[in-house]
């Protein structure tokens, strides 16, 4: 049963945004959650119900949906007087002192809201406790998703499950994880620029957002006519469709995916919906995406495109960002900026562009391309659960064999990634097949000034960790303005290339096996930040091994030269019975036993290659 105040709470929010009540809201003794569609996850925790104890505030309560949630203290009066506030989530703890941080008119009780830095992140289904001590005459805590988060109605799911789970979207899947490995290609307009605006360098911008070069036109709030101007003189050398995808051939990719239309607007393809791309508005005249489609198919190597739908600088508004911001004003929480054109955004309004822009230059993609893969959404910012549902379907409808990711929205891709350059743990795996799209320094489009380029063996680090678990990866190229790929850039992946003509055959088609790695502790990275300020400090040892699976197969790689002597621990008897050992390209003899400690092996020679050796169990 709901309290008066939770009822005349709810009446309210139904009264501004006219959403239906759901049936389905549970209730425990120490939560309420709230019943409209809009707060349908969110928590509050009764002050006058939790477990107390001389300023301690205990609580627990029912998650059905795991996610990142944000803590909320609400009070009767302003936050005028300093107080301090602890809150403790399992190994999750943070003390603040408390301020004012937003205020709701959805509460006339407790309109007051103070609110922790950083947000829980809560794992898994069930009873969850949390507890806050503090002397502030507080009123409720509230546990709101945290921005990042995706709640939805649920009431397109079965409609995106049956596409999903068709035959056609199957037999993509089978070949996107044969694949494994593909390319990544940051390119247009603000690649001339490498990072540079008008003498400054993105990092010195008086401007917040990512300093990643294809961010500059948000970075310095380039207004649209300047910014077009760049279009003027993109004319790369017609070469560079060819150039490109021998480069990817020779890397041992198996797919290509380009920016089609990054968040800048600028099509790189014949659009007839828009004069803003490559062959209208540029002296090369030419339809440079379809050239490196053709490139890339006569190398034999599979086409995708990205695509932002949900940012378009040049068209896209402000992203509904002022709508949203209202909305989330009135609800006491926050609304994230980034990404969205406020500084001289399009007059017409965001859904506008979908339908005039976005919508129908999916569709020019997909008449275009007719054996593209994959489409790369992104910049889903604050597209709503039913416009992400629309371009999955209309995709769908034209081509069923197209796979998109999870940036499409509403949790409706057909794979997923865990962000730009993260390395997820293994138990972040989720339900869906995955890829981590990563760069060879830490700009994704080309930038003058980034050196920082992995070395051969760090990316083969990255590659072989995501496959060990599961995953694809997407590496990224941001070639200059001319087409032209950076020649570091280009290096590593030839000899990635050189790396797969020999140890292929554990990373194509390969699946995770229980045991990922052993060895040394596991490394994660968090994304391209985490990278760039902390660098990549790994050591190697002769003793860790990472591991895929294929068929009756298990293979073990190594990222070190071997000693005459191997031992594999996770190779002992109680896996099953090894019936043959050899080392991927080496055709020496080889001496081994399996015991219930491992599996050792004996080499006449050690290999002495820097970037290591992969050994093969048959089982």
């Amino acid at each position: 049963m709901f309290s008066k105040t939770h009822i005349l709470y709810t009446l309210f929010v139904l009264s501004i945004f006219s959403c239906q009540q759901q049936d389905n809201t549970k209730e425990s003794p120490t939560a309420t959650k709230q019943a409209d569609e809009l707060t349908k996850y969110w928590f509050h925790l009764d002050k006058k119900q939790a477990k107390t104890s001389e300023g301690h505030y205990e609580w627990t309560f029912e998650i059905e949906r795991p996610m990142k949630y944000d803590i909320q203290l609400l009070f009767e009066d302003s936050i005028a007087t300093s107080y301090t506030a602890t809150m403790t989530y399992q190994e999750q703890k943070q003390s603040q002192k408390l301020t004012q941080k937003y205020t709701t008119q959805l509460n006339a009780q407790s309109p007051n809201v103070a609110q922790f830095k950083k947000p829980i992140t809560i794992a898994t289904v069930g009873a969850h406790s949390i507890s806050i001590t503090t002397d502030a005459p507080f009123a409720e805590v509230r546990l709101v998703p945290n921005h990042k988060s995706y709640f939805g109605s649920g009431k397109y799911t079965q409609a995106w499950e049956e596409m999903h789970t068709s035959k056609a979207k199957q037999e993509a899947l089978a070949w996107f994880n044969q694949a494994k490995f593909g390319m990544f290609i940051h390119w247009g307009l603000y690649s001339q620029a490498g990072g540079v605006w008008k003498g400054v360098k993105m990092e010195d911008s008086p401007y917040g957002g990512p300093s990643v070069a294809e961010w500059l036109m948000f970075k310095f709030k380039i207004s649209r006519e300047e910014y077009k101007k760049l279009a003027q003189t993109f004319d790369p050398d017609p070469s560079f469709a060819k150039v490109i995808a021998r480069l990817a051939k020779e890397a041992g990719m198996k797919y290509v995916v380009i920016t089609s239309k990054h968040h800048d607007g600028f099509a790189l393809f014949d659009s007839k919906c828009s004069d803003y791309d490559m062959v209208d508005a540029t002296p090369y005249h030419a339809d440079a995406l379809k050239e490196l489609y053709d490139a890339c198919l006569a190398e034999g190597l599979d086409f995708g495109v990205y695509y932002s739908h949900g940012n378009d600088w040049a068209h896209g508004s402000d992203g509904n960002y002022a709508n949203i911001k209202k909305r989330n004003d009135s609800l006491g929480i926050y609304t994230h900026v980034n990404g969205k054109n406020t500084w001289d955004s399009s007059p017409n309004t965001h859904q506008e562009y979908i339908d005039n822009k976005a919508m129908p230059q999916v569709r020019e993609l997909l008449t275009l391309l007719p054996q593209l893969k994959l489409i790369w959404f992104d910049g889903t910012g604050f597209l709503n659960e039913k416009q992400a549902f629309e371009f999955y379907k209309m995709v769908y409808d034209i081509n069923p064999s197209v796979l998109l990711n999870r940036r499409v929205g509403a949790d409706f891709g057909d794979y997923m990634d865990f962000g730009d350059n993260v390395i997820p743990s293994k138990q972040s795996k989720g339900a869906k097949q995955w890829e981590t799209c990563g760069t060879t320094n830490n700009s994704w489009g080309y930038k003058s000034y980034d050196h920082h380029w992995k070395s051969t063996k760090e990316l083969l680090f990255w590659f072989i960790d995501i496959a060990s678990k599961g995953g694809n990866y997407l590496l990224n190229i941001g070639p200059e303005g001319s087409g032209k790929v950076p020649e570091k850039s280009a290096e590593g992946l030839k000899e990635i290339g050189q790396w797969l003509a020999i140890n292929g055959e554990a990373i194509y088609g390969s699946s995770a096996w229980d045991v990922f790695h052993e060895g040394i502790e596991e490394t994660t990275i968090a994304g391209t930040g985490h990278r760039e300020k902390k660098g990549f400090t790994k050591k190697f040892s002769q003793e860790e091994f990472w591991f895929t699976k294929k068929e009756n197969n298990l293979y073990a790689i190594s990222l070190m030269p071997s000693s005459q002597e191997i031992f594999i621990k996770s190779w002992h008897q109680g896996i099953g019975q090894v019936k043959d050992i050899k080392i991927l390209g080496h055709e020496q003899n080889i001496q081994w036993k399996q015991t219930d400690k491992g599996l050792s092996i004996t080499l006449k020679k050690a290999i002495a290659n820097d970037n290591g050796f992969v050994v093969k169990a048959v089982f």
